[in-house]
């Protein structure tokens, strides 16, 4: 017999829509909802974080419900927080509110949580119940419980090309492949990136800004400020130099270098070091700098080599491929450097995760299998 009613499952589901909203906004923190519902079974309050630094889903739900929060449940998509960070502990938000039932879709990986915050609510004398839709409140997160329990990352490798699987002509051009809804869908996904990774030699031929171009308002976050994303450019040879496009736009960088650059950057501008044998950044040891720097989901948009690289090190677990109805010949350049592979079991396999039309252009998202070494 389940543990649960066949309204916990809609008040849950309720608050995995509305931990939804905070997808563009919460960096590094999760996306967290809560709704309060009354022991006469009518909601009350509802809630979800909405910024980093700002109230906890809990906060927002516990304020809509007042004095009605005693005696009432609490739904929410992770465990309430135990510690004090920039905000007070929501456990204890709920424990003096009055709530006699806590059901919480998933514990919070976090080592400083990381079933504290239940201990803290049972020690009350609440009746607190955990897995409630979890694997829906755990795919709002995949970034985040990745870092608390890998130490690094999701990264997801973004690639446009033809439909013969070319990314830029021989020369190099490469603007545009894909239409104006493919390139607005990018900016989007952007939005609900940490960072942006890129090399210096996409910087050197497409000069980009690397930032974010949409407002709020297409982002549907209301008054809320659009967060740009850390963005971290591989520059081994220190080759970049202060007059690129991206050093002029506001918004913090961090370049992964093997020796300090000795170029003036401004103050926006981060470097950090750690080389490996050859001419290449450490990509394995920058994954864990980022993570500790409290990077969840990297979005990668690279050229050949940096996209070969991170494949050949294991370390994409998402690709997205923008395909768009062109054929660009065979002297095109092609998604990624790979070395070459003699049987099929080396092949990195690809499960299709979702396949749709963005404008004119298909949107292919498939999650890595790599062979075993």
């Amino acid at each position: 017999m389940s543990l649960f009613s066949q309204a916990d499952h809609q008040w849950m589901a309720r608050a995995i829509q509305l931990a939804a909203r905070g997808r563009f906004t919460t960096s590094p923190n999760p996306n967290v909802g809560c709704v309060i519902v009354s022991a006469a079974g009518e909601l009350i309050g509802e809630g979800w974080h909405e910024q980093a630094g700002g109230p906890h889903a809990e906060v927002f739900a516990l304020r809509q419900a007042g004095s009605q929060a005693r005696g009432a449940t609490a739904y929410v998509t992770l465990e309430p927080c135990s510690h004090h960070g920039r905000t007070p502990p929501c456990a204890e938000g709920l424990i003096h509110a009055g709530v006699t039932r806590v059901v919480a879709a998933m514990q919070d990986p976090n080592p400083l949580v990381a079933g504290n915050g239940l201990q803290m609510l049972r020690d009350a004398g609440i009746e607190v119940q955990v897995g409630l839709l979890q694997g829906q409140a755990a795919d709002l997160n995949q970034g985040f419980i990745q870092r608390m329990r890998q130490g690094r990352p999701k990264v997801t490798l973004k690639l446009a090309a033809s439909l013969d699987g070319k990314t830029a002509m021989e020369n190099g051009h490469s603007q545009w492949i894909t239409s104006e809804k493919a390139r607005l869908d990018v900016q989007k996904q952007r939005a609900m990136s940490c960072a942006i990774l890129t090399g210096s030699g996409t910087v050197m031929i497409d000069n980009p800004q690397l930032n974010l171009r949409v407002s709020a308002d297409q982002l549907g976050i209301g008054n809320l400020a659009v967060r740009q994303p850390l963005r971290v450019i591989v520059d081994s040879r220190n080759q970049l130099t202060p007059e690129y496009r991206l050093f002029q736009t506001p918004g913090p960088i961090l370049l992964a270098n093997k020796s300090v650059s000795p170029h003036r950057y401004g103050e926006q501008v981060r470097q950090w070091q750690c080389a490996e044998k050859g001419n290449r950044v450490n990509l394995p040891a920058l994954m864990a700098h980022l993570a500790e720097s409290g990077v969840n989901n990297l979005w990668v948009e690279a050229g050949a080599a940096l996209a070969g690289a991170l494949l050949q090190y294991q370390l994409v677990d998402t690709l997205i491929l923008y395909q768009a109805p062109k054929l660009m010949g065979d002297k095109a350049k092609g998604l990624a450097l790979l070395p070459s592979l003699s049987h099929m079991e080396q092949a990195i396999g690809l499960t299709w995760q979702d396949i749709r039309l963005v404008g004119e252009d298909l949107r292919l998202t498939a999650s890595l299998q790599y062979a075993k070494n």
